[in-house]
């Protein structure tokens, strides 16, 4: 039981003694002091009780001392890592800074990696400038034939638009947007393929850059590939769509000609109609004649001599019809059977 005990009061002894080297960390002290970082004890522990890393902080001060930075203090870096920011990106992008002579406060460091930019990725983009390849741009010339381009933009970063600048896709859009214009305001696809370098003048004439969070140093055309005839397919669909009403106006045009054609065949049947009512009342008057003595029995004879004689000459005035007479061969056949 005495062993026990006495292991138990070693255990306990050995976590308190951690427990104090976590709270005063005084390796890291040591650390600093040797460094030539001064910062107090008491302030590292403070850090622990503020919830701050005092490791990273530390870091970061010796990191700034050694690269002569002295507008880095350790109140600042604390703020500025409570406020969500990457502390180390900063001290590295301001040591990058400096030693590449740009012109980076702390304020402007902390401000850009609050605001979302790598602020040392934009330090190194400063320095080695990156290229961007650009999507393929169709554009047509005046002469109606497609030139598909693909381009390269070199592009430094601008460290005093990092903050509310624009990125690489209005960099992009713009670019694609100039060499549309461009492309578009030619004569003929031939003159832009002989001079490629026309794009890229007319295009970095314009300030595409402004207000945004890049410096376009330089365009070059890496491709230029022939499309459609855009022109020829346009006036084709036209006639065609000419054609379609050509078509649609005289179907209407045959549509009211058949419609006339009804119609005059409707008051035909009409006016045969009336024809056939009238001789419908012939026989009722030549009655009427009859009982009320305007006609006689003779000039009926003479009525009825003229109608014969006018259906005489109809049947002569007509062509005869032959009958059908099968070939001989064929009544042979039928004789012998």
């Amino acid at each position: 039981m005495e062993n026990f005990g006495a292991l138990g009061l070693i255990a306990v002894i050995i976590v308190l003694f951690f427990l104090f080297l976590y709270y005063v960390p005084i390796l890291l002290w040591f650390s600093a002091r040797v460094s030539g970082v001064r910062i107090s004890l008491l302030q590292l522990i403070l850090m622990r009780i503020r919830k701050v890393p005092p490791t990273a902080i530390v870091r970061a001060l010796i990191e700034a001392h050694k690269a002569g930075l002295k507008d880095v203090k350790r109140d600042e870096l604390e703020a500025h890592f409570l406020a969500g920011g990457h502390i180390e990106k900063v001290v590295h992008a301001l040591v990058s800074a400096s030693k590449a002579n740009i012109d980076l406060t702390f304020q402007m460091a902390t401000a850009i990696d609050l605001a979302g930019r790598d602020v040392f990725e934009a330090v190194q983009m400063s320095v080695n400038p990156k290229v961007i390849d650009t999507p393929p741009v169709a554009a047509v010339a005046k002469d109606g034939i497609q030139l598909i381009t693909k381009a390269r933009v070199t592009v430094r970063a601008n460290i005093k638009q990092l903050v509310g600048g624009a990125g690489e896709e209005t960099v992009l859009a713009r670019v694609g947007e100039g060499i549309v214009s461009s492309i578009g305001s030619s004569s003929s696809h031939k003159a832009v393929l002989e001079n490629p370098d026309s794009i890229s003048k007319v295009v970095l004439g314009k300030g595409l850059d402004a207000g945004t969070a890049f410096e376009i140093l330089s365009i070059d055309i890496a491709d230029i590939d022939i499309g459609k005839n855009i022109g020829a397919e346009l006036q084709i669909d036209q006639a065609d769509a000419d054609k379609n009403i050509a078509q649609a106006k005289a179907e209407e045009r045959r549509a009211m000609a058949v419609a006339e054609e009804q119609e005059m065949k409707a008051k035909a049947q009409q006016a045969r109609a009336n024809v056939i009512q009238a001789e419908a009342e012939i026989p009722k008057a030549i009655a009427d004649a009859f009982r009320n003595g305007n006609l006689g029995v003779m000039d009926y004879v003479k009525y009825r001599n003229v109608e014969a004689d006018t259906a005489m000459r109809d049947s002569i005035s007509k062509p005869p019809q032959t009958a059908y007479r099968p070939p001989k061969g064929k009544d042979k056949d039928k004789d012998d059977k």
